[in-house]
């Protein structure tokens, strides 16, 4: 029984698939591989989890990578829980974002998949 929808957002990958995973847990799960397929997806539905990468983008002038763009789509869903995975050399990039905006949880890279999975059980029983 699904209890809880969740948008997967994998940009550049290089970890493991984890829609199983969210599955198991009872979410029904949407995944967009680009930061514009996911905010097209937050205009029809608005999801209890977003788990995204950050991807700290350089040549960005006013931002420091897309998933700014995402936190400023979602600002008006406040009880959306965001999940971001992000490398161990861009935390201070990442820092300047949550200074910023709210999410639920940060992983570093690799990602613990024990932890995620406790992170997840919780969020299930706080949306039941």
């Amino acid at each position: 029984m699904s209890t809880g929808y969740l948008l997967s957002i994998v940009e550049i990958g290089g970890y493991p698939d984890f829609t199983m995973l969210y599955k198991s847990k009872g979410f029904q799960v949407d995944t967009a591989n680009s930061m514009r397929k996911a905010i097209k997806i937050l205009k029809r539905s608005r999801p209890d989890v977003i788990v995204a990468e950050f991807n700290f983008q350089s040549d960005f002038r006013d931002r420091t990578s897309s998933l700014e763009s995402l936190m400023a789509a979602i600002q008006g869903y406040p009880d959306t829980r965001v999940i971001v995975f992000y490398e161990k050399e861009q935390r201070q990039q990442l820092d300047r974002l949550l200074a910023v905006y709210d999410v639920y949880q940060i992983m570093q890279f690799p990602v613990n998949k024990q932890q995620f999975e406790q992170i997840l059980e919780r969020i299930k029983q706080e949306i039941e």
